[in-house]
């Protein structure tokens, strides 16, 4: 995960105060928006992603997408979380691309394990900082929003024990209870191994919950159906997204794309 922000003075719980004039206030202010896109590009920058594939990225905080902007331009996907649903409003009217979703990340990542690439939060996980309802607990609701994504985050962490040559991978123990639901990490050397069956699904109907990870993110990328990274495709719909935003941008030729002769 990476990630900004410092800590705002206590002006009340996000959700109220970015009502739908903060929200349009908030999103307009070109000062903001400049920010906001510098700490977007240096926080998809420290999470290293690969160059030859898309990535699915998690954006906690979302607000109206101006950090989602930046994820699309790089060509990758995203799916925003905020609790605000102004905020949430005007990412819809903006048309932004990633999936959004109203959440109070306190109450932990509501996404299954392994399903994300990395994770960025610009400017909101300090809000879990204050105690804005009697209810509220900063410390636990802290401890609920990290231990679920690390757990949205596991692909990740495989797929890096797998870089370095180790074979395997997760095995969950009784993956339909709450309580004693346990993600394990198999990792074998000189040998392939047959991944361990998770404890309580014996009696389970479905296959057993040991993870798959490769073919997820092939599947997800197929329904959304992007344009390849870098092609002539997706260069135009970056050009014309910079456009809707009011930036200016070189005209459309026909070497738009066009890869160069490599020079001597």
């Amino acid at each position: 995960m990476a990630g900004s922000g410092r800590r705002p003075e206590h002006r009340g719980p996000p959700e109220l105060f970015y009502d739908e004039a903060e929200a349009r206030k908030y999103t307009q202010n070109s000062r903001v928006v400049e920010i906001q896109s510098q700490m977007s590009e240096r926080a998809v920058e420290l999470l290293g992603l690969p160059e030859d594939r898309a990535c699915l990225l998690l954006d906690v905080g979302c607000g109206s997408g101006l950090s989602g902007d930046y994820i699309s331009e790089e060509g990758h996907y995203w799916i925003g979380m905020d609790i605000s649903p102004a905020m949430l409003d005007v990412a819809v009217e903006r048309e932004v691309e990633g999936d959004l979703l109203l959440a109070d990340v306190g109450h932990g990542i509501p996404f299954r394990p392994g399903m994300f690439d990395g994770c960025i939060s610009i400017s909101a996980v300090q809000w879990l900082c204050n105690a804005d309802k009697k209810s509220h607990s900063p410390p636990k609701r802290l401890y609920r929003f990290f231990s679920t994504l690390y757990t949205a985050l596991l692909e990740l962490i495989t797929a890096q024990a797998m870089r370095a040559g180790f074979t395997g991978g997760m095995v969950v123990d009784y993956p339909n209870s709450a309580k004693a639901k346990k993600f394990f990490l198999c990792l074998f050397v000189g040998t392939s191994g047959t991944l361990p069956k998770g404890l309580g699904t014996e009696c389970a109907s479905e296959e057993p919950h040991q993870a798959k990870f490769t073919n997820e993110r092939t599947r997800f990328r197929n329904v959304k159906g992007k344009s390849v990274k870098k092609s002539r495709d997706w260069i135009l719909e970056k050009k014309e997204r910079r456009r809707r935003q009011g930036k200016e941008v070189r005209a459309d030729t026909k070497y738009t794309g066009r890869k160069r002769r490599p020079r001597f």
